[in-house]
């Protein structure tokens, strides 16, 4: 496996690692080899830290990938030397001094809004009860259920990190809108995957957690983004 390209899977907020089991196993399944960075979310930060030192283990040149909140992380972290190709998954993907939080700060009139509750302790969590409806609509219910039950709490300093050096201003991106997505807005993904530069891909009828749902065609994009 010494020779096989290397794929760095990263998170969101809200989650943790284990939902990219299908994509890992897909991507297994082709030959390639595949690390899974579990975040802390407690601050960008630390995030771009805990990546950065998966990235640094690789044997070799690494396409990064990122969903949601991790498009973020990758956006920093994506810097690093060993880093040739960026992949954003139904991803944020900020410029230079923007976060997350002015990412989402005004959403345009119409735009669904998602049910982040109150900050509880300088963390940020979903409502349960809506949890299913807004990030996990193509998902079984009892499946959605759990996730909703296991959130991971999402830092404040996490959500409002700004980044220092948006790496796709200097490396290839990629980019997967997903269809129905209740999070982030499609308009949105669609305006962040033309500034950034990506080569686009929308999958129909899927929600933000589309990487879970059709975790084929999320490893679809991967392989395009490892191969150039």
């Amino acid at each position: 496996m010494s020779n096989a390209p290397n794929i760095v899977l990263v998170h969101g907020g809200f989650v943790d690692g284990s939902g990219w089991q299908g994509v890992y196993d897909a991507l297994k399944a082709d030959g390639y080899n595949v690390a899974i960075v579990q975040n802390p979310t407690l601050s960008l930060e630390g995030d771009v830290a805990a990546t950065r030192r998966v990235i640094d283990d690789q044997p070799g040149p690494v396409t990064l990938v990122g969903h949601s909140y991790g498009g973020a992380v990758i956006t920093e972290a994506g810097n690093h030397e060993k880093v040739r190709a960026l992949a954003y998954i139904t991803a944020f993907a900020p410029d230079k001094g923007e976060s997350v939080g002015t990412l989402i700060a005004d959403p345009p009139p119409g735009a669904p809004v998602p049910p982040i509750l109150p900050p509880n302790h300088g963390f940020l969590f979903l409502d349960r009860d809506k949890f299913a409806e807004s990030f996990a609509g193509d998902l079984p219910r009892a499946q959605a259920e759990f996730m909703a039950a296991s959130q991971v709490p999402w830092g404040l300093e996490a959500l409002n990190g700004p980044v220092s050096q948006p790496a796709w201003r200097i490396k290839p991106a990629w980019y997967l809108v997903a269809g129905e997505d209740r999070m982030i807005p499609p308009p949105a993904q669609r305006a962040m995957a033309e500034r950034i530069g990506a080569k686009t891909v929308e999958v129909p009828g899927s929600s933000h957690s589309v990487y879970v749902s059709q975790p084929a065609a999320v490893a679809d994009l991967i392989k395009q983004a490892a191969r150039g």
